[in-house]
Formats: structure tokens, sequence, C-alpha cells
């Protein structure tokens, strides 16, 4: 073990020399550009590709005697029946163009789009469109779809199912992907690189070039938007393939720049999707970029995915807690010369913000959490624990996890915050707080439960019992709480009971300041009280809660009978700093130094909600998902600072984005300081982050399909009671 009090900064490796560092960023820029750019671009593509063909193939099928005449007259094939030509080619643009949008079977219906587009170009009508097209579906036929296809999401179940020859093509195709895929990758860079030279030439010396016939398979008219500088840069460094995707990258912003004003648009963005394979995959194999990378892979080994050091003796890094913090702080490290281990109680990352969504029935639970694995299964130097952590001992340096002991060298604790009732915990069984998946389908059985109820009570007071739900706190958690089951009775129940009418329901919000949402400002708090008093929600502002039964609560002196009531109105810090025995606020937040460090244990770093840091221009820094990560991020740099005994980053200082707060379907709120927004524009605005903030790509997708059929049809989502007991009868 490594002392803290000594700050022994290892010897660095060749693994982490003055050149590897760049080579790394290279590496993981393209790698998040291909990982996040390639799924959207490689839809596009293919959607716009698919396009043309699928109306010409409309228009040859409605018109058919047209088509044939084409066929005989106009678009000969001197090999072929003119009907047969005719079937044929309105059946690859019809049967082709559709499998290639859906990804399903993309390579032979490229191939078959890809043969029409050259017998095309070369007979009948030859232009730069089909040139690029003709490039890209070659493409596919070498590369396959992206992960966004039909083939993708069946390749694993295919290659390993009873149907004949699947696997044997699978095998094939990934054959083509690893061998063939990187030489057309090559010719591709080498095609663009001349096409590039001749359009310089025949502008520097236009009447020395002989090369008639080239331009009818080059893309010379569109290049020559370029200015001839560009054209020879370019060109002179694709052939040789020398900083291929920084050079495609310049040539594909010149290219979408001039498609806006050039005026055959359609070549310009054709060319733009062109120059964004060897942008996003590299210059191929046959270029003096493979050979130097091949190069560099075989010195720094951490360029090709594989350990650059070895774990054994290196400090141990113990990260509780896997939250935005937590998770931030892990991702910071992966190649920092450390171990890290990443402990949690849960096996997912959970992403709160939405939870009262599933509470609420309009999300899965799925749709908001992601196994935490998968996302460091290519950081060698982490592993991740499903554990409770009960304890830690700072003389020793151990977490302690039940019966299990991880040493330590540098501690992190990002274990988050849980409900607060004010010493009031016999509230807790009568008005559940939100802070786990538990919590939210626990809560979502209980709504669901209590329409449930009131459609089978004939006691009409019950039934007004029943359909009250109170809501105690009005910060953000309170209002979107509010909101939404206002707008699940309005509009996701409606015509469904039969003894009531579900927006006859009863929402109060109650909030003991003086108005809802403290933390922004008054005017945009006004109009969220505005927006839920239009749904129909009574705000209680001043309001004190003095009681909390199973039958209501007592509110300021007024008694109030509501059989569904939810908390959020405070919150406290996990039990973090009394495993420390350090120092605390009142809600139990660890006092942490300018460093996040705990104080007298620097090699103890609190983030998030379970530290006290007075980082945002001296005021604490809230608790909120932005300043978890921030905090997460800090930590990790003052860590790998202090092993390779570097200069440690000045005081964290927290950076506020905004807050934002959503009120229904179409109506929210943001303060971002000068900028403030309100109804819709917030409402997209606040969509848009949430499903930024989410991780993995499954759950955005899933979330804004769930989020748009249900803004569309006004349906109730996940309207599921599962869990419990079941629903207790009820009578007059």
């Amino acid at each position: 073990m490594i002392p803290s009090s000594t700050h022994r900064a290892l010897p660095p490796d060749r693994g982490l020399s003055w050149l590897s560092r760049p080579l790394g960023a290279h590496a993981e820029l393209f790698r998040l550009l291909r990982a996040v750019g390639w799924p959207l671009l490689d839809l596009a593509v293919r959607i716009g590709l698919a396009q043309s063909f699928f109306i010409s193939g409309v228009l040859k099928v409605s018109n058919w005697t047209t088509a044939v005449e084409l066929a005989t007259n106009v678009y000969p094939v001197s090999w072929m029946d003119p009907a047969t030509a005719a079937y044929l080619g309105a059946a690859i643009e019809l049967i082709g163009s559709a499998l290639f949008t859906l990804g399903l079977l993309t390579r032979y219906a490229a191939f078959s789009m890809l043969a029409l587009t050259v017998v095309v170009q070369a007979s009948y009508n030859a232009n730069d469109s089909q040139l690029f097209s003709a490039a890209l579906f070659g493409w596919y036929v070498f590369r396959g779809a992206g992960p966004v296809s039909l083939d993708s999401l069946l390749a694993r179940g295919l290659a390993d199912s009873a149907l004949p020859l699947a696997a044997q093509i699978a095998a094939a195709s990934a054959w083509v992907t690893a061998r063939l895929a990187p030489i057309y990758l090559s010719l591709i860079r080498i095609w663009l690189a001349i096409a590039l030279l001749v359009v310089w030439v025949q502008t520097v010396l236009p009447s020395h070039l002989p090369l008639v016939r080239w331009p009818l398979w080059l893309p010379v008219r569109t290049m020559q938007i370029w200015p001839t500088a560009l054209l020879l840069c370019g060109g002179l460094l694709l052939l040789p393939g020398l900083l291929t995707r920084y050079v495609a990258i310049a040539l594909a912003v010149a290219s979408a720049a001039a498609a806006m004003s050039m005026p055959a648009a359609a070549d310009g963005i054709l060319l733009f999707a062109t120059l964004a394979v060897p942008a996003l995959f590299g210059a191929g194999i046959l270029s003096a970029d493979a050979l130097a990378w091949l190069s560099l892979r075989r010195r720094f080994p951490e360029l090709q995915g594989k350990p650059a050091f070895d774990l054994a003796g290196l400090p141990r890094v113990v990260i509780v807690g896997a939250g935005f913090g937590g998770l931030a702080c892990a991702a910071a490290l992966r190649r920092v010369r450390a171990s890290v281990t990443l402990i949690d109680r849960g096996n997912y990352h959970l992403f709160q913000p939405l939870l009262y969504q599933v509470a609420t029935a309009a999300l899965s639970p799925g749709d908001i959490a992601a196994p935490i694995r998968p996302l460091f299964r290519d950081n060698f130097n982490t592993r991740v624990l499903l554990g409770t952590v009960t304890g830690v001992d700072t003389t020793r340096q151990q977490v302690l996890v039940g019966s299990k002991e991880i040493p330590y060298d540098y501690l992190v604790l990002a274990t988050g915050a849980a409900h607060s009732y004010f010493g009031k915990d016999q509230w807790q069984p009568y008005a559940p707080g939100l802070k786990r998946i538990e919590d939210a389908t626990a809560i979502r059985r209980r709504l669901l439960t209590a329409f449930e109820l009131a459609e089978s009570t004939d006691d009409p007071a019950e039934r007004d019992a029943l359909l009250t739900f109170l809501i105690v706190g009005g910060g953000p958690t309170g209002v979107e709480l509010a909101g939404a089951i206002a707008e699940l009775a309005r509009f996701g129940m409606e015509m469904e009971f039969r003894n009531f009418d579900p927006a006859q329901a009863r929402v109060i919000l109650v909030q003991s300041a003086a108005r809802i949402l403290p933390s922004f400002a008054d005017d945009l708090a006004g109009i969220a009280q505005r927006s839920l008093e239009r749904l129909g929600i009574e705000v209680l502002t001043g309001s004190r809660v003095e009681g909390i039964d199973a039958e209501g609560v007592l509110v300021s002196g007024k008694r109030i009978l509501a059989r569904t009531v939810l908390w959020a109105a405070g919150v406290m810090a996990s039990p973090a700093a009394s495993w420390l025995g350090k120092e605390m606020d009142a809600a139990g937040r660890l006092v942490v130094e300018p460093d996040l460090s705990v104080r007298a244990l620097p090699n103890v770093y609190a983030i998030g909600d379970t530290a006290l840091s007075k980082a945002w221009a001296g005021k604490p820094v809230p608790g909120l998902a932005p300043a978890a990560k921030q905090g997460g991020s800090y930590a990790a740099r003052a860590i790998a600072a202090r092993l390779r005994g570097e200069a440690a980053p000045g005081p964290f200082v927290y950076r506020h984005r905004g807050s934002l707060a959503t009120i229904g379907r179409k109506s929210a709120v943001a303060d971002f300081g000068r900028i403030k927004l309100w109804g819709a524009p917030a409402w997209w605005l606040w969509g848009l982050i949430h499903v930024g903030f989410l991780v993995g790509l499954r759950n955005r997708v899933a979330t804004m399909i769930n989020w748009f059929w249900a803004y569309l049809t006004f349906g109730g989502g996940i309207r599921l009671i599962t869990g419990g007991d079941a629903p207790r009868e009820t009578g007059g």
C-alpha cells in the first residue's frame, strides 16, 4: 500500500509518454465520433440513397406502360428483354430500397442498387450524384449497415440460429468487413484524391489536360467549388493517405458550406457523406496513416486496447457510488496508472431526474437505468463490485463491504442522498420519497391502485380521498410530480372508468416556503405556478405539514383527506460522514476542502450530494447531476496529478449550467442566469438535455420513442400495477 502522506508519484512508463497522450486523445476522439456520429449518419445516408430509388419504382409501377416504353427506347439493355429489364429495375428500386432503408440484407440490397447506378452512369445519364451514390453503395457492400439497422440487431441471433447457411453467411460477411472493407476504404480515398488533383490541374492548366473521358468516373464538376489551394493540399495528402481523417473533415466541412449555395445541392450533400467515410473510418489499409498507426500501436499497446501497464502494485483508487459523480470519476481515470474499483449497491446507473416519469407510468425503469459493467468493458484498469458499503476504516485505509475489506490508497465517496423527513421519520410509511427505482415503482403502484379502488367503492367520501393526491415539497421534483399526476389523470385515463371521471382527481402541492421553486428566479416561479394551476393543481404556498397518517395530511391546522401522499420536501446525505467521523452539516454532508478532499484526510474525496463544497462563488454547490459530474472529473484530475507527481489542479470551481423544471406536456421553465425560458421552448430544451444525460443509446432511443408516442396519443405509458399486495376491496 502507498501511504497517502508521502504522495509518492510513480515513474512514467512508455505507455504514458509525451507522445502517447495526444495519440490516445486522437484515438479516443475518433472512437467517439464513430460511435456517436456514424449510427445517425448511416441511417440518414441509407434513407437518402433509397429515397430516389423508391420514388422511381413507384412511378414505374403506377404507369407500367411508360416504364416498358422507356426500357425499350430510352434506357435499352442490349442483353435483356425490355419487359424483363423493366421488371428487374422496378424490383430493385422498390424492394432493394426498402431493405436498404431498414438495414436488412443491406449488402445484397446495396449491391443491386450499385449495379443499377453503374449501368445508368455508364450508359445513359452521367452525373456526380450517381458517382457519390455508387461509392457509398460500394461501402455498404463491403462494410454493411451500421448499428441502427436490422442486420446489426439480428446478426448475433442469426449466426447462432438453425437457419440453413446462416452461420456461414455471417462468417463470410465478417471476413469481407475485416479484409476487404479496409481495401475499399483505400480505393475511395485514392479516387477522391485523383479527382481533387484532376480538378486542380484543369483549373491551373485548363488547356493542357487531354483526359476527356475522366469526368465520366470522377466527380470533377462538384469539386470545382473549392479553391485551388484546398484542391492541391487535399489531393496531395489524400493520395498517400496522410492525415486522412483531418483532411476529410476539412473537405467535408467545406462541402457542407458550399452545398448551401451551390446549384446542385444534392451533389454537395452526397459529397459530404462520401467524405464522412474516411473521416470516421480512416485511410484504409493502403495508406501512410495505416503504416504509421501500425508502428505506433506496436510501441504503445494501449492504442490497440491492450493494457499499457501492469496493475500489480499500482495505487488503488476506490470509488463508492455509481451515480453521475462516481461514473465521471471512474471514466476520467481510465488511462491513469492506477487500479480502480467502483462499488455500488446496484448493478445499474440510475438517471434520477426522470424517476418521477417512472412513478407516473410514463416510462419504464429500463428506460432510465443502464447496467454499469458494460460502461467499463473497455477500461482494463477498472473493476466493478456489487455490494453495500457499511463503513470505512481510515486508519487501515479499507472500505468495508459487509464482511469484505477493500483496501484503498485514494477513496472517492459519491454515495448520493436519501430522503429527509426533518426528524419525522414516522411519516415515511405514509409519504414515500423518490430516490430509487423501487421507490418509483411503489409510487406507481399507489397511484394506479388509488384509481382502481376509486372505481370499486360506492362511498363518495372514500372515492374523493382516493382521488386526492398530495405532494409535499415545491422544488423541481415536487413540481414535476404534480404536473405528471395531473396529466395522467386528465389525459392518460379518460373514458377508462365508469363510476367516475379521472379528471376529477384532486392534485395538491404543498410548499412551506413563500413560493415554489425557490432556486429559480421569482418570475419563473410565478410562471410555473400559473402553469400548474392551469392543470387544475392546487398550490398551497406558505403552508406547513404538521402530520401525516394513513388517512391524510394536516396542513397548517387543516385536515386534508388523501390516500396518496408523496414526499419531495428534503434530502439527507448518505451516512458517509458517520463512516469517517468527520464534520458534517445539518443535511449530513461532509465538509470538504477546496480540492474536495475531506478535512484531515487528504487522500479521501467527497463529491456530489455527499459533500458540502462552497465552490459556487462562495455558495454551497447544489445537488444536481452536472455538479456531481464536474466534481467527479475534478477528483479524478486531482488524483491523477498526485500519482504523476504533477502540480495539483486549482481549487474546484462549480460552473452552473442552469436549472430546469417541467410542468406537463408542453410547459417548463429554464433559468440560465441572464437567459430565462419558459413554455414550449423550455419544454423542448428540457427534453433534449435530459435525453442527452441518459447513459446508453438504447435508453435514449427508447425514451424518445415512449415520449413521442405518449405525447401524440395522450397514452398513459407503462400502467402496470406490480409488486405489493392486491388492492383491498372497499365498500360504502
